[in-house]
């Protein structure tokens, strides 16, 4: 009866691609009812984990659940610990099997896999992974005064697949916010970081590329931030809470802004640096490279920062321009086209490839670029999505979303591996992502 009583505050949803949660209630019961509804999803995420991080890693998934209880369970507080504990029952009770171990080691996957496992090799540590373009704009740049803020997520298709979630988390009153946000089957963070929260705090971010700074005595990133938008107050709340113990996983460039006063703010957050922007009538981008001269120079390496030739020095320009192009006119509209776009500024022309905003990987051959260890061509990696929202929207926890591409060209994996059979380990793992339209979601009243 209790099982039944839980379930019924929450409701599962399917759209456009997205898969829609509503969770209320208690942490375990929130927690319950994520894993219960998404357990057909978590099959597939665990089925993907247990291959995948042995062909990539040489190591089993359960070398690295053990590793991530072992760095990353004692910051945990009961209330997070719960929800996650609540997940991994809930999925048990659809007929799921999983530990509440695997689920808190699938939450710091990026950061244990890309930020610590580097550390044990006997490599260079500069191989973290750029994922998204972003930006955001306020005051007499935008059409009525609004914030407007837009993402796309760049991932490897086999797991970035997974990003089609959206959450609206209601905690109990003395808990904090409610939160709305993108995320995957089993987290309890975004980790593709596109969300707004009950007290208006909008956010989303971007990866700082080459970056190599790793302190595995610090908090996870991925805890840092789902305590930055529960608890979070103000926006230099979040700031404080996302510096207390950093750990330096996960370094990105955060873009966030308040709703209600229209003021944004950029935190660019590596290891031992880190620099806060803010104003109320501009802009900041977001293209996987830092500003920061200190994070920049002395925290990364080969981080592409004005090289057009690769994608976060074409991604830098091309922002810019449109950010100028659209100067005084951004809006909801406008962001979608800027996300869609796919003018590359290295070859002067339309031409998608991993140097577009909207970025395909899977389309480049990636004959231009001299670096370290040349890149892979026709890799099935990109944009998989797209998020904009308003400071209006915000106001009314809601966004507007695009599943399988910003601009919805789509991807079909059984062509994509007939053309390019040097990815045929992946046929069963990769799916397919037709396209989808622009569609608006909101948090239940």
């Amino acid at each position: 009866m209790q099982k039944k009583e839980t379930l019924k505050k929450g409701f599962r949803q399917e759209k456009a691609g997205w898969v829609f949660l509503h969770l209320e209630g208690s942490a375990f019961e929130r927690g319950y009812q994520h894993g219960f509804f998404a357990a057909s999803e978590l099959k597939d995420v665990l089925k993907n984990l247990r291959f995948l991080t042995y062909w990539n890693t040489g190591m089993t998934w359960d070398y690295f659940v053990e590793k991530s209880i072992e760095l990353y369970a004692h910051h945990f507080t009961d209330l997070y610990l719960n929800e996650i504990k609540g997940i991994a029952q809930g999925a048990n009770d659809a007929g799921v099997e999983v530990t509440w171990q695997e689920i808190l080691a699938w939450n710091g996957y990026c950061e244990i896999t890309s930020y610590w496992w580097p550390t044990q090799q006997d490599t260079v540590y500069a191989d973290t992974k750029e994922k998204c373009s972003a930006f955001l704009a306020t005051g007499s740049l935008t059409g009525d005064g609004r914030v407007v803020m837009a993402h796309n997520s760049w991932d490897n298709f086999e797991t970035g697949q997974f990003g089609n979630f959206i959450l609206d988390i209601v905690p109990l009153p003395e808990e904090g916010n409610r939160i709305f946000m993108q995320a995957s089957p089993g987290y309890i963070h975004s980790a593709t970081d596109f969300f707004i929260t009950g007290n208006g705090i909008m956010g989303t971010e971007t990866t700082i590329g080459g970056f190599n700074k790793y302190d595995p005595k610090g908090v996870p990133e991925f805890l840092r931030v789902r305590r930055a938008m529960q608890e979070s107050k103000s926006l230099d709340d979040f700031v404080k809470i996302m510096l207390d113990g950093n750990n330096g996983g996960y370094a990105n460039s955060w873009l966030l802004a308040d709703c209600n006063s229209l003021e944004i703010l950029r935190l660019e957050l590596g290891l031992k640096f880190h620099n806060v922007e803010r104003t109320k009538d501009g802009y900041f981008i977001g293209f996987n490279a830092a500003y920061d001269p200190r994070i920049r120079n002395l925290e990364c390496s080969n981080t592409g920062y004005g090289d057009i030739r690769r994608h976060q020095g074409a991604r830098q320009v091309r922002l810019e321009q449109l950010i100028q192009q659209y100067n005084g006119k951004i809006n909801v509209e406008i962001a979608q086209t800027i996300l869609a776009d796919h003018y590359d500024v290295y070859l002067n022309k339309d031409n998608p490839c991993s140097r577009t905003i909207d970025g395909h990987y899977e389309l480049d051959a990636r004959e231009y670029m001299c670096q370290p260890g040349r890149p892979i061509p026709f890799q099935p990696r990109g944009t998989y999505d797209g998020k904009v929202m308003d400071s209006k929207m915000a106001q009314d926890m809601s966004f507007s979303a695009r599943w399988g591409n910003s601009s919805g060209i789509p991807f079909n994996a059984e062509t994509f591996l007939l053309e390019h059979s040097q990815w045929n380990y992946l046929k069963g793992y990769l799916k397919d992502r037709p396209s989808q339209p622009w569609t608006i979601f909101g948090s239940t009243k």
